[in-house]
């Protein structure tokens, strides 16, 4: 069956991170004899100083009628201080795409690497055994609730953003979740502040509504700050974190602690639970890195975990997902990687290694 996707390298390291990732897929191609169709586009600063927009319509379009979008890295100070008008998604290119396509469930998975256990600043007996899936609502919450603003009030600065969630909205990735928790260790945390604010009330009213559907999975609550510290201090207790779109930012960047750094890890947003060929975005969890763009130093491992979900999550093809995965297993064991790794190995040469372990995983 033949697949189509959307090619958006963004800004800083993204457009060559993205770059030796279709080269990844040129590989699979070649290797499982499938067809991909990649058609390129820009989003993000690159599109504001071409056009004058962080996401064009067409391209919106080109997504949509597309299988997966593959995006390298989204934004920069360049672009921080532009303020157009409209909705919170017309300053964000990124954030369009996720609303327009309502790809609302995020998945951020974050696992312990054998052979990087020095890169983590958690000590390694408390570190075995973690793997980490971290689910983030993403097109609702406080990164697009109205009303918000800045104004001058009383002669002093004053600026606000609104945390709202319908029922609906947290229903929905709540189930998706708790169908994932079966997927896995049957157990879900979800995080909130619902002794402070009432958005989080009802959130924990929503997911323990939905766990009573759910007899044979074990949900805790934690309040956010008390879940930052017991993640800390006992991460492999933890399986599936269920958060909003706020604390799931926040939360799948801490996780990158225990595999090592940002650079190794993935993320889908997902149209609907996963099941056959459900659209998704998939990027890297790293940012744009502009102080070394162009050097060759960037970490191609998150971009090539985010190709290996797409196969997963909408081409179904989780035996090409598991290749990817077990090759770059061994790659991190074998191989002395990128700088940001402690590395001395170029994206260039880290890719030509993953490729050797692709080949040997291909041939088993």
């Amino acid at each position: 069956m033949d697949h189509k996707i959307l090619a958006l390298g963004g800004d800083g390291i993204g457009p060559e991170v993205l770059d030796f990732g279709l080269q990844l897929i040129y590989k699979i191609e070649d290797i499982f004899g499938i067809n991909i169709k990649i058609e390129r586009d820009l989003i993000g600063g690159a599109c504001w100083d071409k056009f004058q927009v962080f996401c064009k319509n067409e391209t919106v379009e080109k997504a949509k009628n597309s299988d997966a979008i593959l995006v390298g890295a989204v934004g920069g100070s360049k672009w921080d201080s532009i303020k157009i008008k409209g909705t919170p998604e017309e300053q964000d290119g990124l954030m369009r795409l996720r609303k327009e396509l309502d790809t609302y469930l995020g998945i951020r998975p974050a696992k312990v690497y054998s052979g990087l256990n020095d890169q983590s600043p958690i000590k390694e007996k408390k570190l075995k055994g973690t793997d980490i899936l971290v689910l983030r609502e993403m097109t609702s919450g406080i990164m697009f609730a109205q009303p918000r603003g800045n104004k001058i009030e009383n002669g002093l600065r004053y600026a606000f953003d609104t945390a709202a969630y319908r029922e609906d909205e947290i229903k929905r990735f709540v189930i998706a979740g708790f169908d994932l928790a079966r997927k896995r260790k049957n157990k879900i945390c979800s995080i909130d502040k619902a002794n402070v604010m009432e958005s989080y009330k009802l959130w924990r009213d929503i997911v323990n509504e939905v766990s009573k559907n759910y007899s044979d999975i074990e949900l805790n609550h934690y309040y956010a700050d008390n879940c930052a510290y017991q993640l800390i201090m006992n991460p492999s207790k933890f399986d599936i974190i269920l958060g909003c779109n706020f604390l799931g930012d926040i939360f799948s960047d801490l996780v990158a602690v225990f595999s090592g750094g940002l650079g190794l890890l993935p993320s889908a947003c997902l149209c609907g639970p996963p099941k056959n060929f459900v659209k998704g975005i998939y990027e890297p969890v790293h940012g744009s890195a502009p102080d070394i763009a162009g050097t060759g130093k960037a970490n191609p491992i998150g971009m090539f975990l985010s190709i290996a979900m797409m196969f997963e999550y909408s081409f179904e093809r989780k035996d090409i997902s598991t290749i990817i995965e077990k090759a770059i297993d061994k790659l991190i064991y074998k191989v002395n990687l990128t700088p940001d790794l402690n590395g001395k190995l170029s994206t260039e040469e880290v890719f030509l290694k993953f490729i050797d372990e692709l080949n040997n995983e291909a041939r088993v």
